[in-house]
């Protein structure tokens, strides 16, 4: 998965080796939670069962075998590549420790970073609202009609500073 530029000088020097060791030396080339193969198309039904060519069984979304799907998997079964990202498992780009990184497909690494991914859409939100309401809130309709726009001779914008000059 590729590093945003606002986000590279999180990551150490070497992290293009120490993604390759965790994802091909010490997972082997497959995911670490559920065993998917990196690089090669996968027969799944989009509910986390999968399709195991190498071992010829069906396995849920944590890699366990499971049972033979009994709904019609030519309608509802896709293939999908599968590249697999190493992962923090902390959520710390700047924590490059072995034990924090894992070597995930797609799925996984989605299901991983949700939690995560909504606590920041969230807190985006919320920090949203905040300044809406600090800078541009209801107080006028409050009865508060003292507190006003601010004056654009307050902004601390440089542009409109020197925009006369």
């Amino acid at each position: 998965m590729p590093i945003r530029l606002e986000h590279v000088f999180l990551y150490p020097i070497d992290w293009p080796q120490i993604s390759h060791h965790v994802r091909f030396v010490r997972a082997g080339g497959c995911c670490e939670h559920c065993g998917r193969p990196h690089g090669q198309k996968v027969f799944h039904l989009g509910d986390g069962r999968w399709w195991d060519r190498s071992r010829r069984c069906w396995r849920n979304g944590k890699g366990r075998r499971t049972r033979r799907p009994n709904e019609n998997i030519l309608l509802e079964g896709r293939w999908t590549p599968v590249v697999l990202a190493c992962a923090h498992l902390n959520h710390d780009p700047s924590d490059s420790a072995l034990d924090q990184l894992a070597a995930l497909c797609q799925r996984c690494h989605m299901i991983h970073d949700g939690p995560e991914h909504r606590r920041r859409r969230w807190m985006n939100a919320h920090y949203r609202r905040a300044l809406g309401d600090l800078f541009h809130g209801p107080y006028p309709l409050l009865g508060a009609d003292w507190i006003g726009p601010t004056p654009i001779s307050m902004l601390d914008d440089s542009r409109s500073l020197y925009a006369n000059f």
